[in-house]
């Protein structure tokens, strides 16, 4: 049978697993070709490790298609989740000095490396990605584990919000790779498009992230977030026209989809009150951490993750941050204006990270592994 693996990776072709004989395909380009039986995955859940043979193929395919070099010439840093558990942390360890035969490796977590890449040592790092937003506080250089909150509301969400304002107005989501032509047609009238001939027979997974892609880029294109209040009547309208050819003007729905994000509450199938909206998420991981250091996380809310690039998605947080938070706190928020440095912060505050010359006594080297064994990991790695 064969496997995409979907990972957000750069990653070129086809890697076949001689264990289980599975093929893996990486990389957008890759992605989106229809090919018959091929399921979609991720080597992630949680933000964690879960499919270490899909992981593998990865690793595999950047050290063959990409560094071009033996594994055995270059120390790794990888970062992790705040919450990856301890047995995780060794397998990865394990893997990477057993398999890859590497000369030195290290373990740190993406906040800290998020502070990093923005001159930080300290701070509330706010990150909200495809899954899930994560408020992680950050002292010296370490996460306070204690005061890290979590909320389901992320880009998935507004993806799943998106596809279901189409359906509410009979809007059909058809994906590129049906399309063989399509015909020009006025606004609001039904798509004229012709249907390739020959397409394989697709899996669900695969034809649902197509689509799901189709309403990524519409609500990257033409979603904003209501950064005042009573804005929705003033919102001028903004055209947006869909693979199948399908065209219409969009006024007060680019504001209604990502208001979810800061108030739950209003949101047809969600539970409200057990959800936490963005500046929620921000104030009550603050207030979960010691008094003493509450004035250097509000001074430094670092605001990270794709999701964070929509449109007025800061300056809402900081009108919302700046009426919840407590009168003699020092409110900034610090985001970084690159939609790449966004979007990749954990890597470049671990190339940053990586260069320091304090930095070099703290690897993991073959040596500490070959005595020490895969607990080496707890024990350098906080």
């Amino acid at each position: 049978c064969q496997h995409y693996c979907n990972s957000g990776n750069t990653v070129m072709g086809a890697e076949q697993d001689n264990n289980s004989g599975r093929t893996f395909y990486m990389d957008t380009t890759a992605l989106h070709v229809p090919r018959p039986g091929v399921e979609l995955i991720s080597p992630l859940k949680n933000g964690m490790i879960e499919d270490w043979e899909s992981f593998q193929a990865i690793m595999d395919h950047i050290y063959s298609k990409h560094i071009k070099s033996e594994p055995s010439l270059h120390p790794v840093l990888m970062s992790e989740a705040p919450w990856n558990s301890r047995a995780k942390r060794e397998k990865l360890t394990e893997l990477m000095f057993e398999h890859y035969n590497i000369p030195a490796f290290f373990l740190c977590k993406t906040a800290v490396l998020t502070a990093f890449a923005n001159g930080r040592a300290t701070g509330l790092v706010l990150d909200s990605g495809a899954t899930h937003t994560t408020a992680i506080p950050v002292h010296d250089g370490y996460v306070l584990q204690q005061g890290i909150v979590k909320s389901p509301l992320a880009g998935d969400f507004i993806t799943m919000q998106c596809r279901e304002m189409f359906q509410e107005m009979n809007i059909d989501i058809i994906p590129q790779y049906m399309i063989a032509s399509k015909e020009p047609v006025r606004e609001g009238a039904p798509p004229d498009w012709t249907k390739k001939d020959k397409l394989p027979p697709v899996t669900k997974s695969w034809h649902t992230y197509m689509c799901n892609r189709c309403a990524e880029q519409a609500s990257t294109a033409r979603l904003s977030i209501k950064t005042m209040i009573n804005t929705s009547a003033q919102m001028p309208t903004l055209h947006y026209e869909m693979p199948s050819g399908f065209n219409a003007d969009y006024g007060a729905e680019r504001l209604r989809i990502p208001e979810g994000l800061f108030d739950p509450s209003n949101v047809k199938g969600l539970s409200g009150n057990t959800m936490l909206g963005m500046g929620h998420v921000v104030t009550t991981s603050i207030g979960m951490c010691d008094i003493d250091i509450r004035p250097g996380l509000y001074g430094s809310v670092i605001v990270t993750g794709g999701n964070t690039l929509l449109q007025g998605f800061t300056e809402r947080l900081n009108r919302e941050l700046s009426q919840k938070a407590p009168p003699s706190m020092r409110l900034k928020l610090i985001a970084s204006n690159s939609s790449i440095e966004r979007r990749f912060s954990p890597w470049i505050g671990g190339s940053i990270l990586a260069s320091l010359g304090t930095f070099q006594q703290m690897w993991i080297s073959k040596q500490e592994y070959d005595e020490g064994g895969k607990q080496s990991v707890e024990r350098k790695c906080p």
